[in-house]
């Protein structure tokens, strides 16, 4: 059990696809009974390093001490504890602790759905707290289940493994502290704090499913919320087992808790999947620090050619993204699991002591527990991994002509998994997404007048689509030398991953619709998990002593670097130089010149340097055969500017999706909240929010009101519509901003009510509606005199007024 395996190789397993496969180096250690408790502390440092360096930084952010410390007990002992147990009782040997820990969180996310369905309607909320008692009672009680409290047989990860790991988390906490913790307060300070625009109609879906089964949309009382609605679940079991306020969960410790747990989701899928530990930290990197290629700078909504950026950007303003994240990778990491069944066994048929150990059928299990949450966690994520799934089968059935049933079973779980939520959770509703191939791209090539000849016509569709695949697809090029040396042998699991990152992009050209951009970010994790795997086979070839290895992350730094600083200072010159290289005329594919221009550039940069490299390489023999190492690091790396970048851009550009939200209406709002029951309805007469101030009537034209039903927690019997799925269908999936509400004779009530009120539309709105409270935001129109008379005033701050309806 003390015998050091980091660098031990292990062959690939013989037969079939796996033929060739060459060696890898699981790089972990066997933990021994007889280590010393000082060292067998010290190897949670990294661990406990990341977490005070996020809790320092949530402090900075003016994050209540007690805060963390019980969203810290929500996450353990809500999450971590019951997922953990249950995840060790369905895996079937133990590997390493960090593994059992990270894929039992995510399990725990799975978990406390299931006790959020059955605590709901029983009304039971209140017991919230209690629900892993339902776990850890049969784990205590049960014979059979107490060893799983203390297992034996890991293997310990080296420290650099660890260290670089806790670093990549690192890095995301300090970029989520400086482009969002430290630049949004928790709740409005003034009548001019600005606010990311969805984030407040996020939150009222958080406060809804606090007291709602089935959640509906705050502010349509009781219309059916058709949407993946799973993240603002794990939002309210949040508050209902930390007794956390959502705002605090919201503005400050799901984004960076999550963030963290997807880089080790990652860290740890790709290091079972390719055997290789230091894929882990490599696909990481690649998820959480490498971004677009563009050269464009800032990079706001209006420079977003090809649909939303990967998650750094979103993870703040798509909460649906950051809490899928982490589900869709354990997805691939336990399917995955189960397709490269064969490749760890040997002539005898046993795994290799050496290897990483298959999960067993939990996996099955397993898989059906991550598609479940996976399936309305983010609606992109079932679709490309059945892809995958099929693009595997396909190619396996090709290469060994039998029906792979293992693929055929996964594909069955994961395609229930998606009949479910299409049937059950959306009721069918396609939010407008509509098969146009090529709709979301078609703009670019767009020649209306019929100008270009056809040769010219496919120079710029071609140009086009590798735009495209420079923007979002540069970080999964670690794919390419794996596949060419394989001659495409690959393995099932390989087969798996090339699906899933084809998949994604594909589904982004085929369905037109600005939503379909995260059939794109759902598919990067599956072409990451592949690259870092190229990556560190290349790594390994290349064998490059410890001088060069450090020569080449400095090179990496530096290039980041220079680049971060040219595109900061000179992005506008730049883009006005790459659109005057063709003229000064407008054209269709105009947006996309400044990319191409630098990725030509930068490809005849790397065609110089590697003939010099060649011609040096002759008399250096060291240098032989390491050119194409360093190519592919730097072409990994050339998206690190993004990182930066967005730094620079929280501090000194405005980004276009805050609007102002002000202090008063937010006092008021909870204060309605302080003083009702979760079942009560409002009223109001605020329906629009603008980017500068409210504007209503005839210029209203953004019908986004959301601040009473997110702040108030409660049901609104009518705010802003633009959300509802109903109307979202008819705008091709995106905000129905100008479409009238649905029911004009509600809406009729619900406005006379505060302009011309009497007591009989009062009595409507208490006895058939069920509306407690009347909220009056003046800025939308002071109400009208009479309604003093008819309604008691329990609340006035100036700007907001409230009566009640008793």
């Amino acid at each position: 059990m003390g015998r050091t395996d980091s660098t031990a190789t292990s062959p690939g397993a013989p037969g079939g696809l796996l033929d060739g496969a060459p060696a890898r180096s699981t790089a972990v250690t066997a933990v021994g009974a007889d280590e010393p408790a000082l060292r067998r502390l010290s190897r949670f440092a990294p661990a406990a390093a990341a977490y005070l360096l996020l809790v320092a930084l949530l402090l900075a952010a003016d994050t209540a001490p007690a805060d963390i410390a019980r969203y810290t007990f929500y996450a353990v002992w809500g999450v971590l504890l019951p997922g953990t147990l249950v995840f060790r009782a369905l895996r079937r040997r133990p590997y390493t602790l960090v593994e059992d820990l990270v894929l039992g969180a995510a399990t725990g996310l799975v978990l406390e759905l299931g006790a959020w369905a059955v605590l709901m309607p029983l009304g039971l909320q209140k017991a919230a707290i209690a629900w892993p008692l339902l776990v850890v009672v049969p784990f205590a009680a049960v014979p059979g289940l107490r060893r799983h409290w203390r297992p034996r047989g890991y293997r310990r990860q080296s420290a650099g493994w660890s260290w670089s790991v806790a670093g990549v988390v690192a890095l995301t906490s300090v970029y989520y502290y400086e482009v969002f913790l430290s630049r949004f307060p928790i709740l409005p300070t003034s009548e001019t704090t600005r606010q990311y625009g969805d984030l407040p109609y996020l939150l009222s879906l958080a406060g809804n499913a606090t007291h709602q089964f089935p959640p509906t949309v705050p502010q349509a009382a009781g219309e059916p919320l058709h949407y993946h609605w799973f993240t603002f679940v794990h939002m309210a079991m949040g508050r209902l087992v930390g007794h956390v306020d959502l705002t605090v969960i919201e503005m400050r410790l799901m984004v960076p808790a999550l963030a963290a747990l997807g880089v080790l989701v990652t860290a740890v899928v790709a290091q079972r999947l390719s055997g290789r530990a230091w894929a882990g930290p490599v696909a990481a990197v690649l998820v959480f620090a490498v971004g677009e290629f563009t050269a464009v700078y800032p990079n706001n909504v209006s420079s977003w050619t090809f649909g939303a950026p990967a998650v750094r950007l979103m993870s703040f303003v798509s909460l649906s993204l950051t809490y899928s994240q982490p589900l869709l990778i354990a997805l691939i990491g336990v399917v995955g699991d189960v397709l490269r069944r064969g490749r760890e066994s040997g002539p005898s048929g046993r795994e290799s002591g050496r290897d990483v150990p298959l999960l067993g059928r939990g996996a099955y299990v397993l898989t059906a527990l991550f598609a479940l949450a996976s399936s309305a966690a983010k609606a992109s994520s079932l679709p490309v991994t059945l892809a995958g799934l099929a693009f595997a089968g396909l190619m396996v059935l090709i290469g060994t002509r039998r029906i792979p049933w293992p693929i055929v079973g996964l594909g069955a779980i994961i395609g229930a998994a998606q009949l479910f939520a299409t049937a059950v959770i959306f009721d069918f509703e396609s939010y407008g997404l509509e098969v146009i191939p090529f709709g979301n791209v078609q703009q670019y090539w767009a020649d209306p007048n019929h100008s270009r000849t056809a040769a010219v016509q496919a120079v710029v569709v071609a140009a086009t689509l590798g735009a495209f695949l420079l923007n979002h697809q540069l970080k999964v090029v670690g794919m390419l030398p794996l596949m060419w040396r394989r001659r495409f042998n690959l393995e099932p699991v390989q087969w798996f991953l090339l699906g899933g990152a084809i998949a994604g992009p594909a589904a982004y050209l085929a369905v037109n619709g600005f939503n379909s951009s995260y059939f794109t970010i759902a598919g990067l994790p599956f072409g990451v998990l592949l690259s870092a795997w190229g990556y560190c086979e290349s790594f390994e070839r290349a064998a490059l002593p410890r001088r060069a290895r450090a020569a080449l992350a400095v090179g990496v730094l530096v290039v980041a670097g220079v680049l971060t600083y040219l595109l900061y200072r000179h992005s506008d010159a730049w883009v006005r130089w790459a659109a005057g290289l063709l003229g000064d005329k407008p054209r269709s594919y105009g947006p996309l010149l400044p990319a191409l221009v630098a990725a030509a550039l930068l490809a005849a940069a790397a065609a110089v340097v590697g003939v010099l490299w060649w011609l040096t390489a002759r008399a250096v023999p060291a240098m032989r055969r390491r050119g194409g190492i360093v190519l592919l690091t730097a072409t990994l790396a050339v998206g690190l500017p993004g990182l930066g970048l967005d730094v620079l851009q929280a501090r000194h550009v405005t980004w276009e999706g805050s609007w102002i939200l002000p202090k008063t209406q937010v006092d008021a709002a909870r204060w309605v909240r302080a003083h009702s029951a979760p079942t009560d309805v409002l009223a109001t007469n605020s329906h629009c929010w603008q980017f500068d101030d409210y504007v209503f009537g005839p210029g209203c034209n953004n019908y986004r009101s959301h601040w009473l039903g997110a702040y108030s927690e409660r049901s609104v019997l009518i705010e802003g519509w633009a959300y509802a799925p109903r109307l979202m269908a008819t705008a091709g999936g995106a905000a129905a901003t100008t479409a009238p509400f649905w029911d004009q004779d509600l809406f009729k009530l619900n406005e006379e009510a505060f302009r011309q009120p009497t007591a009989d539309i009062l009595r409507r709105l208490h006895d058939d509606h069920h509306v407690r409270y009347l909220v009056v935001q003046r800025k939308a129109g002071a109400e009208s005199p009479d309604l003093a008379r008819l309604a008691p005033k329990v609340f006035d701050n100036g700007r907001v007024a409230v009566y009640e309806l008793a």
